[in-house]
This record gives structure tokens, sequence and C-alpha cells, in this order.
């Protein structure tokens, strides 16, 4: 043992402790995700999310003034259709409650960045991603309806698509629906590595999207294989994926690290609605300081290597990080 190092000698004042930190998390690095739908003067409480609402346009506004107000610059946007089909048809209509959402955003706070997730599990009514026949969720027939909602979501003035279906081949034929339209500069954040995980149950309260039957589990990747989620975001990122994104975090932090050390592109991870329900509750209960909790986890998240974080805690830590 070298007698002469102290590694203390660097932890000795809160100065000293800041001038060495290897990792820092900024407002700038938060995505908020938003969840919208019809009607007039809606604004929904989510039992399951404390502080999460379901907004009308109208009651939208409220909202994003508290996210400028932050200093966050993006958004993520959840649709919540007035019917539901087979199909999931609202989701690439010209009045769908994200496209109208949109449309308002980029015309009273154009600086707020807009990505719109792609995905028809909310709007079909048996719940699932893609189109079913005989029980089974059919993946080439579910990509042009995939591409559909894309181009529609970009033409209201998304600016970034997010697919979360977990399709193959999905990221490559949004790509070509999007430049044969018109959007060559309209990018494409993919759920890359997206787990069929227990984390996403308030989110599924939030959405009406929990499946009529059965699971994801045939699309959604196993939870346990890592490699795996490797070659997803490899392929990706050779469809033209200009994002990747890896969800959830908490659990998946081992992904998030290895994708940020073989891949030249920006790393999302999604902090879901389950860890955002368990800090909530945890802190309600007092048995936890949920602003160390929630800091923590979110640098845990940049240590591991994501440059971007979407998390429902956004406004909150945006608030705590100006202290």
């Amino acid at each position: 043992m070298n007698m002469k190092t102290r590694l203390r000698r660097l932890r000795s004042s809160e100065a000293i402790r800041a001038l060495v930190r290897e990792t820092s998390v900024s407002v700038d690095d938060f995505v908020y995700p938003i969840f919208v739908t019809h009607g007039e003067g809606v604004k929904n409480a989510i039992p399951s999310m404390p502080g999460i609402f379901q907004y009308s346009v109208d009651t939208l506004g409220e909202e994003l003034e508290r996210v400028c107000k932050a200093g966050v610059r993006a958004v993520l946007l959840f649709g919540i259709p007035e019917k539901k089909d087979e199909i999931g048809s609202e989701a690439w209509s010209e009045t769908g409650a994200v496209q109208n959402a949109i449309r308002v955003i980029k015309r009273d706070f154009p600086e707020i960045i807009v990505i719109a997730d792609v995905c028809l599990c909310e709007y079909t009514s048996h719940g699932h991603c893609g189109v079913i026949s005989g029980g089974k969720i059919l993946n080439d027939a579910t990509l042009p309806l995939l591409c559909k909602m894309s181009v529609s979501l970009a033409k209201a003035g998304a600016d970034i698509i997010a697919p979360s279906d977990m399709m193959d081949f999905r990221i490559g034929k949004i790509r070509e629906a999007l430049d044969e339209n018109g959007f060559s500069d309209v990018s494409i954040m993919a759920y890359s590595a997206k787990f069929a995980s227990a984390y996403y149950s308030p989110f599924r309260d939030a959405a009406g999207s929990a499946p009529s039957f059965g699971d994801r589990k045939t699309y959604q990747m196993d939870i346990a294989n890592g490699k795996e989620a490797l070659r997803e975001i490899r392929t990706d990122i050779e469809e033209g994926a200009d994002f990747v994104m890896v969800k959830p975090a908490l659990s998946y932090l081992d992904i998030v690290k290895a994708a940020s050390e073989e891949f030249d592109v920006p790393i999302v991870t999604y902090n879901v609605s389950g860890e955002y329900a368990m800090v909530k509750a945890a802190a309600s209960a007092g048995f936890i300081d949920e602003k160390r909790i929630v800091l923590e986890n979110l640098v845990a998240m940049k240590r591991a290597g994501a440059k971007i974080i979407i998390t429902y805690h956004a406004l909150e830590a945006a608030k705590w990080l100006s202290e």
C-alpha cells in the first residue's frame, strides 16, 4: 500500500468534491413525458403516478408553462384516443390527440422540442403494439401502420419520431417513409433495447394500454439478455436511427454502459413509470429522502453513459439542480 496516497483528500470539502466530480446532471439532459387526450378542461390525475396527469389540448398550456419555467427543452408525447379499434387507426388521424397537441406546442411554445411516441398499443382495442391474427402479433403487417403514424406526426410538426413498438425492421421502414414524404430532417429516436419489464404498470394505467390477452414477450426483449440488446441497438443504427434508447433505466444500466462504449450515437434511457412510482411511494411514506434519491438515480444514469434521460421527475429535478 502506498501510504502517501490518501484518496480522502479529494473529498475533504464540497468545493473540492465539486472540482473533481466526474459526472454531472443538467436540466439539458431531460425529456419530460406528457399524456394528452381529447375533450375540454381535462386534467385527469393518474393515481399510480402522483403529480402526473392526462391533459386535453386546452389545459396543456399550463403544463408547458411549467416545462419552460423549469428550463426543460424537450417533451415526449403519448396519446389517449377517443375510440380504439383492431388496428389503432386513430394513431394516424390528423385530428388525433397527439397531432392536435403538437400543433398547439409548435404554435405557442416553438422553443420546445417535440418527440412523438410511435406505437399502436394505446390505440388498439386489444392493447398490443401491432396487428393481430390468430392471437399472434404480426410484425410485417404492422410496419405500414407505424409508417402512417410516423408521417402523420411529422406532418403535425414533430421534431423527433420515437418508435417504441419493437417490431423488426421498423426503423428502416419509418426512415424510408419520412424521407419519401419530405421529412428527411425529422430524427428517429429508437426504443432499441426495450425490455418486457414489470416496471411499466403505472404507464399502462396512464395510457390505457394494457394488453387484453397475453403479454408482450414475443416482441419486447427478454429481461435476461444483454448481448441481444446490443444487437438490437446495432440493427437500429444501421437502419437509420439517430438516437437509441435503453428502457427501463435502473435495472438496465449495464446495457446503457455497454451501449455507450460501443456506439457513437446519443444513448437515451427512460426512467420509467414504475421507477417513478416506487420513489414517490417510498417518499410519501417517509422512508427515503426523495430529492437525494432522485438525483442519485439520475447521476447513475449519466455515469453509465446516458446522454439523454426521459424522466417524470424532470421538472422537480430541474428545480432541485438549481437550488
